[in-house]
């Protein structure tokens, strides 16, 4: 019969995201935040059940609508979103995935959170931008002793509060940033919005934001030229009067992925923002933001990789051809093999780096985390692609989630700092911060495998300009493989280094060699 369904595989859903998957427990355990586990534990069912996956696609399917006027003609600037959204962010909040270390400050803490983060972003990353900037946020708005006093105690909230209103009458709040303007993203220097003080480090500010991340949110840092130079500021969607800001939704961005998420152009026309840290000094004060969504684009690129290598497992595991499951068949288990391998590596490497933060190791992840958002971010589009093609035309039909995955997964390699950025700011790390590579190689040495280290030996000398993304390459494979030789099991390590390492890899997935222990890796992978 012609309505008869054959060999179509069940839908992937109502599974736990963090029992399923044996690295991440791992690392949880191993980088000190194992006393989370009841918590991770909870929140992965929830955001692997049936009614969390459909909160993701309906909160995709109906996109933000921006109002910025009312009937009357007055303006709003007001985006509204689908339920969907709402029940996301609410559940994410509750979970403190946007304060978590700042709010139950103890040793693991942001391990645990990027934990969550990790889960989340795998169920649907949009909703995670503005959890994302709201935990950065912390770091920049300490540097100043009153704005932190008002301000910390609202962020700390466990309250999803989306009412358009003055912050001192919500349960909860969220912050967002500003700093691309239409001149370029990159060279925030060239920036032509203007700050004119006004008297008790309170400034107006005239000007445009080209990308304005979660314009919903309650107040936003954003770079301006003062008098001394550019600088940076704490700009509330309401003045102390209780007012409106002069803060205007021009409109939506139409983005390629992360479309449940509102990216908007922003106009401000006099609008009240208050000074943080020096005049002058401002890259240098948000830097601190920039640092801590670094980490979350690795956090991100990984759940990409983690939920694309699931729905090709489950797919595989389902479908059969030629009298046999897919999975059984020896080129498709190379595929997903090779899969597994950089997907476990990403999720080590996020882990250690969250560590990082924990111990306060700003040596360390000064340098790390630039590598790892390069090369994860870089790693992520490729990797989807191939998880999708397991599917087949499926994998390309909208009723399943790798279309979704596919779009979202180029925009790590852009968001705070693409290829290029990173890379240089990775070589110029080396060169005026020579202790930070110490650290880095001194990590990679800890796995005492010879083939490690000569993937990095003479990387001082070898670095140039043009040479900055093999040196970043360099040291991301690297350290991967030194935290995999440490801690996976033997099967997903050895392949690891004898594909990544040894150079008999095709370089496409699914191109292991045959000493690769393709049976060891599958029975390890989860």
């Amino acid at each position: 019969m012609s309505d008869e369904v054959l060999n179509q595989t069940p839908a992937l859903a109502g599974f736990d995201l963090f029992s399923t998957d044996r690295a991440l427990r791992d690392a949880v355990a191993r980088e000190g935040a194992g006393w989370a586990c009841p918590q991770l534990e909870e929140y992965g069912r929830r955001a692997g059940s049936a009614e969390a996956i459909e909160w993701g696609a309906l909160a995709n399917e109906n996109p933000p609508v921006l109002r910025t006027h009312d009937r009357n003609g007055r303006r709003l600037d007001a985006v509204e979103f689908h339920p969907a959204w709402h029940n996301l962010m609410r559940l994410a909040v509750e979970h403190g995935i946007h304060n978590l270390p700042w709010a139950h400050p103890r040793p693991g803490a942001h391990a645990a959170r990027a934990a969550l983060a990790m889960m989340a972003a795998q169920n649907e990353a949009g909703h995670v931008c503005p959890i994302s900037m709201t935990y950065s946020s912390v770091p920049v708005l300490r540097q100043e002793e009153q704005i932190a006093g008002e301000w910390l105690p609202r962020l700390q909230s466990a309250h999803y509060d989306p009412s358009f209103r003055p912050a001192p009458e919500k349960q909860g709040v969220l912050v967002g940033m500003g700093m691309t303007e239409k001149q370029g993203g990159s060279d925030v220097r060239a920036n032509t919005t203007r700050a004119e003080p006004i008297g008790n480090r309170e400034y107006r500010l005239e000007g445009h934001k080209w990308f304005c991340s979660a314009p919903m949110c309650d107040a936003f840092l954003v770079l301006a030229q003062a008098p001394a130079g550019l600088s940076c500021f704490l700009l509330p969607r309401w003045t102390p009067d209780g007012g409106p800001n002069a803060f205007h939704l021009e409109r939506l961005k139409q983005k390629l992925g992360n479309r449940s998420n509102a990216s908007a152009e922003v106009e401000f026309h006099g609008a009240w923002a208050r000074l943080i840290g020096e005049e002058g000094r401002g890259v240098a004060t948000i830097i601190e933001m920039v640092h801590h969504t670094r980490l979350d684009c690795i956090v991100a690129s990984a759940a990409l990789m983690r939920r694309a290598l699931v729905e090709a497992l489950h797919h595989a595991r389902h479908r059969r051809a030629f009298g046999r499951a897919l999975i059984d068949q020896p080129l498709m288990r190379n595929v997903l093999a090779d899969l597994a391998l950089e997907a476990e590596a990403a999720t080590l490497l996020l882990m250690r780096l969250a560590r990082a933060f924990d111990e306060g190791d700003r040596v360390f992840a000064r340098l790390a985390v630039a590598v790892g958002k390069y090369w994860v971010a870089k790693r992520t589009p490729a990797h989807v692609a191939e998880a999708l093609e397991c599917l087949g035309g499926n994998g390309y039909v909208e009723e399943f989630i790798l279309p979704r995955l596919y779009r979202e997964a180029p925009l790590n390699s852009i968001w705070e700092g693409s290829g290029n950025v990173v890379a240089l700011d990775i070589l110029r790390t080396m060169a005026k911060e020579p202790e930070a590579l110490d650290r880095v190689l001194a990590e990679i040495r800890l796995a005492g495998d010879r083939r490690i280290e000569e993937a990095v030996a003479g990387i001082r000398q070898d670095v140039s300009e043009s040479g900055a993304r093999r040196a970043a390459e360099r040291l991301a494979v690297a350290l991967q493989a030194s935290l995999l030789v440490r801690f996976a099991p033997p099967a997903i390590a050895g392949a690891f280094c004898t594909s990544r390492l040894d150079g008999d890899w095709g370089r496409a997935f699914g191109t292991l060699p045959a000493g690769a222990g393709i049976d060891g890796v599958m029975g390890a992978c989860g």
